[in-house]
Parts: C-alpha cells; sequence; structure tokens
C-alpha cells in the first residue's frame, strides 16, 4: 500500500458487507485492528447511524463496499455526497475463507481489512447523473428485447402446430405482417373451449404482446439515444458507432472514467487488452477472455461495421493478414485499436464537461 495513503494514529477505515435489508459494517484502527462491528438497516437513517458510528470510533479515511452496483448502490451514493472515499471489494479471498469460514460478521471485517491494506479493492463507478440514467434504460431496453424475442418464437410455434387452415393463412406473411394482423384480429373470446379459437386467441394475444415491446423498445431507443448524443457526440460522430453500441462503451467507462489510470486499463476493462502467455523460448500472446463481454461486443460490432466500410481498416487488416496473422487476430488487434480510440474521446468530453461545470 502506498504510504501516503495508509491510516495514521487516530485514523480508521470501514468495510461493509451489503444485504438487500440489512448491512453489517466493520471498523479497524490505523494498525488493522478490529473496533467492533454492528448492523444498520439499507435505509438513509441506517446510512446516517452508520457513518455517525464510523467517524465516533476516530477519523475515517476511506471505507471498502461490497456490490456498490446492487444492494451497496444507495450506500455508495449516500458515503460520496457525505464526502467519504468509497473503495469497491472485490471477492474474498478464498483460501482465506476456507480458514476463516464465512458469516456477515466476518465479510465485513475482511472488507475492512481490505480496503485498509489496498487489496481486492477498485474505484467504483459513480452511481449518479446521466450514466445511472443510461445504464437503468439499457438494462430495460434489454429485458424489452429479449421479451419480444420470446413473444416471437412463440408465435411461430404456436403456428408450426395449429389447425391446417389457420395455419396456411399466416405462414406465408412476412414478420410485421404476421404480427400486426395477429393484433388486429378478432377472434370469438367465448369459445376458448375449442381448439381453434384457443389457437386464435393466443395468437392475438402474443401479437400484441409482440408489438407493445416493439413501441416500448422504440420509446427507449429514442431516450437513449438522446442522453447519448448530449454525453458523447463526439463519439457517436465516429464511423460504425451507434448509440446502442455507444451508450454500452459509455456505461462500461461510467460516469468517473477518470478513476482508470491509462487507455490500457480501459482495453482490459473491455476485454481487448492482450495477456502474455509465454513459456520457455515460446513468446506469445493470447485472447483476454475477461471483462466487460457486452464492450467486448460493442467494439467487435464496430470493427466490423468499419472493415466493410473505412478504407484505412481494410488497409490495416490487409496487413496484418499479409504479415501471416489471421483475421481474427487482425480483428481482435483491430479492437484494442478501437478501445483507446474510445477511452481518448470519452475523456475528452468528461474533461469538457468537468470544465463547463466549474465555470457555471
Amino acid at each position: 500500500m502506498n504510504r501516503k495513503n495508509e491510516p495514521n494514529a487516530g485514523s480508521v477505515v470501514g468495510g461493509v458487507d451489503t444485504h438487500k435489508d440489512l448491512y453489517v459494517a466493520a471498523v479497524v484502527d490505523h494498525k488493522d485492528r478490529v473496533l467492533g462491528t454492528r448492523s444498520f438497516p439499507s435505509t438513509r437513517q441506517g446510512y446516517r447511524q452508520m457513518l455517525a458510528w464510523m467517524r465516533s470510533l476516530g477519523e475515517l479515511q476511506r471505507v471498502g463496499v461490497e456490490s456498490t452496483g446492487s444492494y451497496g448502490a444507495g450506500l455508495l451514493r449516500f458515503m460520496q455526497q457525505a464526502g467519504v472515499t468509497v473503495l469497491e471489494v472485490t471477492a474474498p479471498d478464498k483460501q482465506d475463507r476456507r480458514k476463516r469460514g464465512m458469516n456477515d460478521d466476518l465479510d465485513a471485517q475482511n472488507a475492512a481489512h481490505a480496503a485498509f491494506a489496498g487489496k481486492r479493492t477498485v474505484t467504483p463507478r459513480s452511481r449518479d447523473g446521466m450514466i445511472e440514467a443510461l445504464r437503468v434504460l439499457v438494462a430495460c431496453r434489454k429485458t424489452a428485447i429479449t421479451a419480444r424475442r420470446v413473444a416471437l418464437q412463440m408465435i411461430h410455434n404456436t403456428i408450426v402446430a395449429a389447425p391446417d387452415g389457420l395455419r396456411d393463412q399466416l405462414r406465408v406473411m412476412t414478420r410485421m405482417q404476421l404480427v400486426r394482423t395477429l393484433a388486429a384480429s378478432r377472434p370469438d373470446l367465448t369459445a376458448y373451449r375449442d381448439v381453434e379459437a384457443a389457437y386464435r386467441i393466443s395468437l392475438k394475444s402474443l401479437g400484441r404482446r409482440y408489438l407493445e415491446l416493439h413501441d416500448e423498445i422504440a420509446d427507449l431507443d429514442a431516450m437513449i439515444a438522446a442522453i447519448v448524443k448530449e454525453l458523447a457526440p463526439n463519439l457517436i460522430a465516429r464511423n460504425s458507432i451507434s448509440y446502442v453500441g455507444g451508450a454500452q462503451l459509455l456505461l462500461t467507462a461510467g460516469g468517473n472514467p477518470e478513476r482508470m489510470r491509462s487507455e490500457a486499463s480501459f482495453a482490459a476493462l473491455c476485454g481487448v487488452s492482450p495477456v502474455p502467455a509465454s513459456s520457455g523460448k515460446t513468446l506469445r500472446h493470447r485472447l483476454n477472455r475477461g471483462g466487460d463481454r457486452a464492450a467486448n461486443s460493442a467494439l467487435h460490432i464496430i470493427a466490423i461495421g468499419r472493415l466493410r466500410t473505412d478504407q484505412r481498416t481494410k488497409d490495416f487488416v490487409a496487413r496484418r493478414i499479409a504479415e501471416g496473422h489471421s483475421k481474427l487476430d487482425a480483428i481482435r488487434a483491430l479492437k484494442r485499436y478501437l478501445a483507446r480510440e474510445v477511452f481518448t474521446l470519452i475523456r475528452q468530453r468528461q474533461l469538457e464537461i468537468n470544465a463547463s461545470r466549474i465555470a457555471a
């Protein structure tokens, strides 16, 4: 741990094990000795009581919190507004857990020990502002797309097993023609005991469900596009970067991209950084299979789009192939360059936003 961040005499470090309705907090002193462990409700009043208790034991230097993206999101916002440095504590050490066992008190103490030592900790993404609004909308859109796909699959599966007359009538239609026809149909709802009537009622319900989800996704797309356009117009102005892809890359960077020290950190976060895999006289790198796979997918879509439309990208891939690399290896290298480009654009826009806030 960096000595300038090492707790001084009289200072304390906190740790919190988060749950849906209850938080367990622990505090260690400047020598990493446990001073106490207490439980608090996961409410604003509980947040205030927890912070007051931690500060009563000494000068609170920082707090390690588990699950800042879910159960600990509210606590993260409260602590940041109170001016407390918060570190996200990652999964506990398995070997240590096997030795000491597991309960909420031990988990909270382990979080405090990790925050004290600066191990298994990262700077959490901020959970306020437009990036958080974008995250919620994107998550909602994702589930709506999944539900729409399931509705369409159910429509086709139902038609396959439908009575011949109904099946022959519907199977020749295009997707949207089929969906709109089903949604506008008027089956006899009182004849649901009849097989064909039951099929017609079911298909009408599925058709209406599909159209409702289709309209919901369109509304969400408009909101997402408006936020992305405001947050990063320089990003979506680039070739092959869509609003959905740009939104995902903004979410991966977070509302505080300054927490990443370099573009290499962003590349690793997106899973496009090369990982050394050398042994003996063999020098090689392998594909990074970690990181945010949604961001990796967004970069892959951008790479494929540019490979079709951008001459410089075509020349780059052709040159890599001529050097003996496979096309997949060339695309992986291209994604690494794209991560650098995206990160530079996001950081540039973040600096502009911060400068405008200071000026205001």
